[in-house]
């Protein structure tokens, strides 16, 4: 699947920001989501990586602890184990409720149409509420699997271990 997007976030802090991109998913966990700011993160179906080319830094985190820490990425690259994490509370045809099993982890709700996935909506931990809305997906003939790795290009700082 592919799709532009648009991802709302509304901050007491912050205000409202409103950023734009692409995202493409594969089987076997993987995922691309480039911001038209140049922010990517990339999942090969192990790793996560994040990469600011403004400040030319990338991170890479093991998917499986990314997962712990945002257990809403599972709901992109891992639908099964998202069941592990929430109890799914269907609200129409078209809207589920996730309710979290355990503390720390922000309820979600999902809206599709036409068998794809078009709304996510929850609180991040800084109280923020964040939308996520894809645009026009669909699925591709193909997305190349070079989509899904990273080269750090010339300079890139790493933080922590890669």
């Amino acid at each position: 699947m592919e799709s532009e997007f648009v991802q709302t976030s509304d901050s007491a802090v912050f205000g409202s920001i409103k950023r734009s991109g692409k995202i493409q998913l594969a089987r076997g966990g993987r995922l691309r989501v480039a911001y038209a700011s140049g922010l990517l993160l990339l999942c090969d179906g192990r790793s996560l990586i994040q990469y600011d080319p403004g400040a030319r830094t990338a991170q890479k985190t093991e998917l499986r602890a990314a997962s712990e820490d945002m257990p809403l990425l599972n709901v992109l690259v891992d639908v099964k184990a998202v069941e592990t994490t929430y109890r799914l509370q269907p609200v129409t045809n078209e809207k589920l409720k996730l309710e979290p099993k355990r503390k720390g982890i922000p309820a979600v709700e999902l809206e599709g149409k036409g068998g794809f996935l078009r709304r996510i909506q929850w609180m991040d931990t800084t109280g923020a509420k964040q939308v996520l809305e894809l645009q026009h997906p669909r699925t591709p003939a193909s997305i190349p699997a070079q989509a899904f790795s990273f080269a750090a290009p010339t300079g890139t700082r790493w933080i922590g271990k890669h």
